[in-house]
């Protein structure tokens, strides 16, 4: 963790089997409950946020994404109508 100074707090309840399997994952790992708890959910926070962040796609999927990239269609007929909308009301 970075040394900025710690000023927000979380609360959390828990019940009494899962206070006692993070306490002693904290006393294996010499930490805190606190430190362990707060770097294990820091990791998870992170870990998601990856996830929904990136796409990926694999073989014939990745393909047709970089086909639509490099040489998308004409727009049709109703995206230029929503186009010229667009632009007389100026946004």
């Amino acid at each position: 963790m970075p040394s900025a100074q710690r000023v927000e707090r979380l609360e959390l309840r828990a019940t009494t089997a899962q206070k006692r399997l993070i306490k002693r994952a904290a006393e294996l790992t010499g930490t805190s409950v606190a430190a362990y708890t707060l770097s294990h959910v820091q990791e998870a926070a992170a870990a998601t946020i990856r996830e929904f962040e990136s796409l990926s796609l694999r073989d014939e999927a990745r393909e047709i994404f970089v086909q639509a990239l490099l040489s998308p269609p004409e727009p049709n007929d109703a995206l230029k109508a929503a186009a010229a909308r667009h632009q007389q009301l100026g946004l």
